[in-house]
């Protein structure tokens, strides 16, 4: 406590507006992913009827956002942690906004289903690539802090989006609440690709230990084969 309070409670140590700028925009995004997530289920009354579909047919479009999204997480795994993070956020986000868009255009239970796996697939990744985000850019005393705010977003979805959506598809129709989050999703896209720095620290601590990996092995290959020799000249006098 005697560092981190001091840290915390310092002027000089408070968020950079470049900073606040990586808070707001990834509070932002959680916002639209978790949106979408949520607002289908609130959605069955109206939708069922609209594209004729029975409760268990309803209750495997909301799964399948589920199932593909944790399939994706753990396909990822394996490859996260060796690209750019920005660019990994905005390839798995526009993925996002285009299954977001085609469940906004869906006319039938078979082209919303897939839409919402490609939904799944792409945004079942984006919030662990926000997290990474986070560690990457912000101190470690300030992680909590930063997270916290990050996942208001959360809260927010609940509050304000799903009564939001549920007006839009009363007032229009089912569909409107997904075009609402494909052109939001969209705008914060283009906001993330023009403002947002490159994350790659990631990267060059990997690079440096494969170097210094690398740059040991001529020296521990000598090591042994000094050790080698002495061995041999050992025996040849004991013989």
């Amino acid at each position: 406590m005697e560092v981190i309070g001091p840290y915390l409670n310092n002027p000089k140590h408070l968020f950079t507006p470049y900073e606040i700028f990586v808070i707001a925009i990834l509070a932002f995004l959680q916002f639209t992913v978790i949106l979408d997530f949520m607002v289908l289920s609130p959605l069955g009354a109206i939708l069922m009827p609209g594209l004729g579909i029975s409760t268990s047919q309803f209750g495997l479009v909301v799964s399948a956002y589920a199932f593909s999204a944790g399939a994706s997480g753990l396909c990822a795994a394996g490859f996260a942690d060796k690209f750019d993070r920005k660019r990994m956020l905005l390839f798995f986000y526009v993925g996002f906004v285009i299954g977001t868009l085609f469940c906004g255009i869906a006319n039938s239970y078979l082209l919303l289903l897939c839409a919402r796996v490609i939904t799944g697939i792409f945004g079942g990744v984006i919030g662990s690539i926000s997290f990474a985000i986070i560690t990457d850019i912000f101190k470690m005393e300030v992680r909590g802090r930063v997270m916290g705010f990050v996942q208001m977003a959360f809260s927010a979805s609940q509050v304000l989006g799903i009564p939001l959506g549920l007006f839009l598809a009363t007032y229009f129709n089912w569909q409107a609440p997904f075009l609402m989050i494909a052109a939001m999703a969209a705008l914060i896209g283009v906001v993330i690709a023009l403002k947002l720095k490159p994350v790659t620290a990631h990267l060059k601590g990997s690079h440096d230990k494969a170097r210094f990996i690398t740059s040991g092995i001529p020296h521990q290959t000598h090591s042994i084969s000094e050790v080698s020799l002495r061995r041999c000249c050992l025996l040849r006098e004991d013989s």
